[in-house]
């Protein structure tokens, strides 16, 4: 424990001491933020979403609806998640037209106009309707989960993976292997040292954001903590692989680079993947970044509870072994 303890001491200072590091790690996703908050209108009503459960032509007033300009028709696999969608202003009208029946938010404008459109195009409107209501969600409530795991992402990639090949390439960790420190107490103390910083400072940038902003938070902090906690070792670990071998930094920050960016656009951090292909989601699911941003989403805007992401907590804690194992196995000192 004393070694390990010497060493996770040692990488703790490294950190702390490098100013620009703490800096950016602290006021870049605050920026991006409050950027969001203050700076960007992207609510903008101009482009109508329909959500179509069934086949999209099956109706007269259907038929003269996806004439519509201006209007993107959305095929959707489960009411359910549809109609929370609805609620949450994601889409402004949902139709099952194996029933013949349309939903609306009665607290949405794009709803009011869809409906009136709708109804415009057939005097007798086939579709029975029916009503929801929901609070709506600014893209900043959304947005601000998917920021927080990209500053985990980036923080774990580079400030573990990044830092251990930088020790190889100085000769650190020779030194370090005439010691009686083992590896995986080495690996060990990287982990918790970043495990902690990170829980830290997400904490501190949640806060102070909240404070400016007030975020929607409908579930509960310690489920959305423990979520934290299995998106930040599911990244290390990723990390862990890159440098269990590799000494050349330049060629470190071309592989975490390469594997960061898919994650970035296929995440959800910035926009839905609703409506997407098919394969994108599938690709999606694979990547531990998106697994933390749904589930965060879901404690944060849904209320879920720990059974709600158990489904995402298997996936991050499978990865984390699993990225885990290959790191132990393949990591050499020289």
């Amino acid at each position: 424990f004393r070694r390990f303890y010497a060493v996770l001491r040692a990488r703790n200072l490294e950190f702390l001491r490098d100013r620009t590091s703490v800096y950016w790690n602290i006021f870049l996703p605050i920026t991006i933020v409050i950027g969001f908050a203050f700076f960007f209108n992207l609510d903008s009503d101009d482009l109508f979403k329909v959500g179509v459960y069934g086949h999209q032509e099956s109706t007269p007033a259907m038929v003269r609806l996806t004439e519509t300009r201006h209007i993107q028709f959305i095929e959707v696999r489960s009411l359910d998640d549809a109609i929370v969608q609805l609620k949450r202003h994601q889409l402004g009208m949902l139709i099952d037209t194996t029933e013949n029946r349309y939903w609306i938010n009665e607290d949405s404008a794009q709803g009011h106009i869809l409906e009136r459109m709708l109804r415009s195009k057939e005097s007798e409107t086939q579709l029975q309707k029916e009503a929801v209501s929901g609070k709506e969600v600014r893209y900043v409530d959304w947005v601000a989960p998917g920021v927080f795991g990209m500053n985990i992402m980036f923080s774990s990639l580079f400030g573990v993976g990044y830092n251990i090949v930088r020790y190889r390439k100085h000769g650190v960790l020779r030194r370090l292997k005439a010691t009686p420190l083992s590896a995986f107490e080495f690996l060990a103390a990287q982990v918790v040292s970043r495990l902690w910083l990170i829980v830290l400072i997400t904490a501190a940038i949640y806060i102070g954001t909240n404070l400016l902003i007030g975020f929607q938070m409908n579930g509960s902090y310690l489920t959305l903590l423990l979520v934290l906690i299995m998106g930040i070792m599911s990244m290390v670990s990723v990390s862990l692989i890159i440098a269990a071998r590799m000494s050349n930094q330049e060629a470190a920050n071309g592989v975490l680079n390469l594997i960061s960016l898919p994650m970035l656009f296929l995440s959800e951090v910035w926009f839905s993947l609703e409506g997407s292909p098919a394969y994108v989601q599938q690709l999606a699911q694979m990547l531990p970044l998106t697994h933390f941003t749904t589930a965060a989403r879901a404690i944060m805007l849904d209320g879920a509870g720990l059974g709600d992401v158990t489904i995402h907590l298997a996936a991050l804690l499978a990865m984390t072994i699993g990225f885990m194992a290959v790191a132990a196995y393949s990591f050499r000192w020289e």
